[in-house]
């Protein structure tokens, strides 16, 4: 669907129908196709793009009757799309003057899904709370600048309603089968159904207007379609949930050695959660090279972290090719995730209200009710329970807290969205991760729960409170604002008494945070990085924003390389997975990846480190971290324990070893029976 300040420079644009209404056809949403398609936007710089050359246009367009045009300052609307729905005539109007990539504005463009008939003396423009700007001219068709033979169709249902119809404001005859009926309407009653604009030349198409059929005998309209738009009228791309699916394409089309798009799971209502992977090596994870994430959009109206990140992956993909020493180590040195929109369904509600009056809440929430940022497993009361009752490490590890079986059942009040990503956590060893959000300027760390459950408020430190407190101070100190004890408070807090940081607990105590999850299920340390006062700013702010906070975003990812990093093998030097690394005075261990290879966040000093595995001896280092960035390398080699050959060795030949306490007790019978 389009949406405002999805501007996109295209040479034609069709419309496919969704959902068709009219002789009471309705059918199902189709499957996006596939989604490496032909590449639509210029390959320019993160921080400029040209207007392309524009036709020039006719007058604003008319508002009908019962229309609302609601009017925004300084936000460019939008074209038309052409669409293939079904007994629907479609109007295009097309606008120049996009946004920047990965920007989004704060209307709405007309919501392809209209449930009323359009009336059959007047013809009304379904915008649903769309508005339309002056600053936003028309494509042309209605003024017949886009001539018949720019227009084309799937099918027709008869020459009077050929694509040729499939302009706003088309009068029909009298009679029903005449040669000028009003709109276009498909010869078959499917889906695949489509109706095609072709520009003929490079042209910025920013929204859709769609409109019923104008006839005195029949009305037919469509309630929703999608856009597809294409270069070379063969591959087409579909356009999707604003312009953050499609900039992470271009981005993996300028950058296709370093980039790779994937997705982790779908949301609610289907939306997929698409993520893009930065690497040398994209697709695999290599050996010794730490995994960093970061994630924003749990709240689906906090739009800020969404377009930051939107931007980060377009200026690491720039940079890199403008062979940027420092971006060029950090990719080749790291793997990198991102995942702009966790929650797309709030998204969408969010982007109905826009930036001024979607309100505090509007879209907070998944499309079911739920918060996604509390809505993980509560692995801190299993643990502190553990704790009291002095089961931490002999029942209950310290760490690779098991999720509650509970928690895991199909009834559990649990989101689409929370199961993908505690998935995507699981099947990935992340060491680093930052979880973007709004309406404060601060760094929030672990833990988000008081371990006094009377108590709304209390400082509740982790084992690593020490290396969550740097962390923490690496992305505030290099904001431009975060530090800054001149400037006026968000809200009611003041945060510079930590320097721009707090202990989650000790601001609002939260069970179930995603930060707390991370540090008790894997090996991540996650935070929670609060980037602007505004959590929806408008379209006009995000410059200032991203320079705000654009060098902190680099030098976050760069930490994952602080601490100590290795390999952890057995006398064949074959890497053990699931070992566990334990640091002398840090009541919280790791474990190592598939290949044996792990990562130990840790501020400077010198550590005393113990490697164990099951069937091995343990075997025990002293590991310096110095000052400057690079994890220092700590390898172990571990050999079998004793009975662990011996078990070995008889299974080796069919064989079970017998256990010590029977021998014992074979021996001890003998020994009575000889004396008896």
């Amino acid at each position: 669907m389009s949406r405002p300040g999805t501007a996109t420079p295209a040479l034609a644009l069709v419309l496919l129908a969704v959902t068709l209404a009219g002789i009471g056809a309705q059918g199902a949403a189709l499957e996006d196709p596939d989604y490496y398609g032909q590449e639509i936007w210029s390959r320019e710089p993160y921080y400029a793009r040209p207007e392309p050359e524009l036709e020039t246009f006719s007058p604003p367009l008319p508002a009908g009757p019962g229309e609302e045009w609601e009017r925004r300052p300084q936000e460019p609307r939008p074209p038309k799309r052409a669409t293939k729905p079904k007994k629907a005539p479609k109007r295009e109007k097309s606008a120049p003057e996009p946004p920047p990539p990965g920007k989004h504005s704060n209307k709405k463009v007309m919501r392809t899904k209209s449930s009323e008939k359009a009336a059959n003396d007047y013809h009304s423009v379904r915008v649903a709370h769309e508005d339309v700007r002056e600053s936003c001219p028309p494509l042309g068709l209605e003024t017949l600048k886009i001539t018949d033979f720019q227009l084309h169709a799937s099918t027709v249902k008869r020459y009077g309603l050929g694509a040729h119809r499939g302009r706003l404001n088309i009068q029909a005859g009298i009679n029903e089968n005449d040669f000028y009926d009003g709109a276009w309407c498909a010869g078959r009653n499917d889906l695949q159904q489509w109706i095609e604009v072709d520009a003929r030349r490079l042209t910025r198409f920013t929204g859709v207007i769609t409109q019923g059929r104008n006839s005195l005998w029949l009305s037919d309209w469509v309630t929703s379609y999608k856009v597809m738009v294409s270069n070379d009228s063969h591959t087409w791309v579909t356009v999707k949930n604003g312009s953050g699916d499609m900039l992470m394409k271009v981005v993996n089309e300028m950058c296709p050695n370093i980039t790779r798009i994937y997705n982790i799971g779908k949301s609610y209502q289907g939306l997929k959660l698409y993520a893009v992977e930065i690497s040398d090596h994209p697709g695999e994870h290599e050996v010794g090279e730490p995994e960093f994430h970061y994630i924003a959009g749990a709240h689906g109206n906090e739009v800020l972290g969404r377009e930051l990140l939107l931007l980060l992956v377009q200026f690491v993909c720039q940079e890199y090719l403008a062979r940027n020493a420092r971006i060029v180590h950090l990719v080749e040195e790291t793997r990198i995730h991102v995942l702009p929109s966790l929650n797309p369904d709030g998204y969408e509600k969010a982007y109905e209200g826009g930036s001024e009056l979607g309100g505090w809440s509007l879209g907070r929430w998944t499309h079911d009710g739920i918060d996604i940022n509390n809505n993980f497993p509560d692995l801190n009361t299993l643990l502190w329970e553990a704790e009291d009752r002095q089961n931490v490490p002999r029942k209950v590890p310290n760490h690779y807290i098991a999720i509650p079986e509970w928690f895991l059942s199909e009834n559990a009040t649990v989101a689409a969205e929370t199961r993908a990503v505690i998935a995507w956590m699981e099947k990935i060893p992340f060491v680093l991760g930052g979880n973007l959000q709004g309406g404060e300027l601060v760094v929030a760390y672990p833990y988000d729960l008081v371990r006094s459950p009377w108590k709304t408020q209390e400082h509740t430190p982790t084992p690593d409170d020490h290396v969550f407190r740097w962390l923490a101070y690496s992305y505030a100190s290099t904001h431009r604002l975060m530090t800054d004890a001149r400037r006026r408070v968000c809200h009611t807090e003041d945060f510079q008494k930590e320097e721009g940081t707090v202990n989650g607990a000790s601001w609002h105590t939260v069970a179930g945070s995603l930060n707390d999850f991370s540090y008790l299920h894997t090996n991540c340390f996650e935070l929670s990085i609060y980037v602007g006062c505004d959590k929806y700013p408008h379209e006009s702010q995000l410059p200032e924003e991203w320079e705000n906070n654009r060098e902190s975003l680099i030098v976050f990812m760069e930490q994952v390389h602080r601490g100590i990093k290795g390999l952890v093998r057995d006398s064949h030097g074959k890497g053990i997975a699931n070992a566990i690394i334990s640091v002398e005075g840090i009541n919280h261990d790791i474990r190592t990846a598939n290949d044996g290879d792990y990562w130990r966040l840790l501020n400077p000093g010198e550590y005393v480190v113990t490697a164990k595995a099951e069937g091995f001896t343990a075997s025990t280092k002293n590991c310096m971290v110095g000052y400057d960035m690079g994890a220092t390398r700590c390898d172990f080699t571990l050999s079998k324990t004793n009975m662990a050959r011996i078990r070995e060795i008889m299974e080796k030949f069919g064989k079970q070893p017998v256990s010590l306490p029977a021998r014992r007790l074979k021996l001890r019978g003998r020994k009575r029976r000889q004396r008896g």
